[in-house]
């Protein structure tokens, strides 16, 4: 089902206070921006990753569902999995259009090719949880495993195991970067993680203590954005400094990051039932069509649309012109 939602808001628009450069900017949002929102089949089902294949296809994953779902052309398609999904927070979408999840369920990772053929790699390892999961630059699947403290690469079907030396570890998100090192958020340890083609590890503690960070995303010029879900902030490392931006004084709920093509950084907020882009060092709000919109996890595809995965059961997407305009 598609639905297209002009938005009206308050004359008293929704503020957000931004700290950007020791200033304190109010930015306003303004009732321009139109969404478009693809409902579940069923009132249970709630998507929870979202990811843009390059030929233009979005990918998500369904909680409480079994199959997985691929949106083309305007349709929603729903590949069979044969097994119903768990917590499926990770997703990413490889080169060649097809996509890896993890299947907690299945205690595997899994992979869908371009035609629909599910293939699933059996963990060796216990498993009571799994984080986001990202493809590197040499088409391998990693993906974080907050119960064995340690981030997994998976290729050619060969899993190899990283160990995080941290004792706090607890990685979340993992992204990766141009010069094809993996990045990880350690969300008990406080501290972002990168690990380096050859092996290497090392890790950066934040300097705001008890920050949580959580989803993570890789910009063009090198900087890694993360989220600081209990302190309410963005947060950005490059050239090896730290600098962060405050999203309001009540706690967003943020959740999902992703870094447009433009460098615009793009996230959610459940407690808001918005969409918060982050230019320049300004916050710019996009509030959701319904009150009980709770955007989970943020894409944004080849065209500059921003798509989210919206668990109270919508995939939706903010059109590039609305996206762009302001």
């Amino acid at each position: 089902m598609i639905r297209a939602w002009p938005l009206a808001m308050p004359a008293a628009a929704l503020g957000i206070a931004v700290l950007a450069g020791g200033a304190l900017l109010l930015v306003r949002a303004t009732p321009e921006e139109k969404f478009i929102e693809y409902r579940m089949a069923e009132p249970q089902e709630a998507p929870i990753a979202i990811a843009a294949g390059t030929d233009g296809s979005i990918w998500f994953t369904i909680d409480h569902a079994d199959t997985i779902g691929r949106l083309r052309n305007g349709r929603i398609e729903r590949l069979p999995t044969s097994s119903r999904n768990f917590e499926p927070l990770g997703l990413a979408v490889a080169a060649d259009g097809s996509a890896w999840y993890t299947d907690l369920a299945a205690r595997a990772i899994a992979h869908v090719s371009s035609a629909g053929e599910i293939s699933r790699f059996p963990l060796d390892t216990p498993i009571a949880r799994l984080g986001r999961l990202a493809i590197a630059l040499d088409g391998a699947a990693w993906f974080a495993d907050p119960t064995g403290y340690g981030m997994t690469r998976l290729k050619d079907g060969v899993f190899t195991r990283y160990q995080i030396e941290s004792a706090r570890g607890g990685p979340y998100g993992v992204a990766v970067t141009a010069d094809g090192a993996i990045w990880a958020t350690l969300q008990s340890g406080n501290q972002l993680l990168r690990l380096a083609a050859d092996g290497t590890s090392r890790t950066f503690d934040l300097p705001r203590g008890g920050a949580v960070p959580t989803d993570v995303a890789a910009g063009s010029d090198g900087s890694v954005w993360f989220l600081q879900f209990r302190a309410n902030r963005i947060g950005r490392f490059k050239d090896g400094q730290f600098s962060d931006v405050e999203v309001g004084r009540e706690n967003a709920g943020l959740s999902g990051i992703a870094v447009a093509r433009n460098d615009d950084v793009w996230f959610g907020m459940m407690r808001r039932a918005s969409l918060g882009r982050l230019r320049n060092g300004h916050i710019t709000v996009f509030a959701l069509p319904r009150d009980n919109a709770r955007p989970f996890s943020i894409a944004v595809d080849r065209d500059g649309n921003v798509w989210y995965a919206d668990i109270s059961g919508f995939v939706g997407m903010l059109p590039a012109r609305y996206a762009d305009a302001r």
